[in-house]
């Protein structure tokens, strides 16, 4: 996967995790840098449960919504009650 596919990818996953996830948006680059996290988090997941990444675009997409869904929701439940 080239570069710009991995920007689709982060912009794409990044979107579809603050339509899950709901809240105010952090804008186009945050979502962005939030997909393709959620790509490397839910890659090391899905390896360590035994998975191989040979689903194509569609797979990695889903796979980098579930990890970035995941970071959300700890970022979430570490800056809770904080001002």
């Amino acid at each position: 996967m080239g570069f710009i596919s991995w920007i689709v990818v982060g912009l794409i996953a990044g979107w579809l995790t603050g339509k899950v996830m709901g809240g105010p948006g952090k804008g186009f680059l945050m979502d962005i840098i939030v997909g393709l996290a959620g790509a490397f988090a839910g890659g090391l997941l899905m390896s360590l449960l035994g998975f191989r990444p040979e689903g194509g675009l569609i797979y990695t997409i889903i796979v980098a919504v579930i990890g970035a869904v995941l970071l959300t929701w700890a970022y979430r439940k570490l800056t809770a009650g904080k001002p």
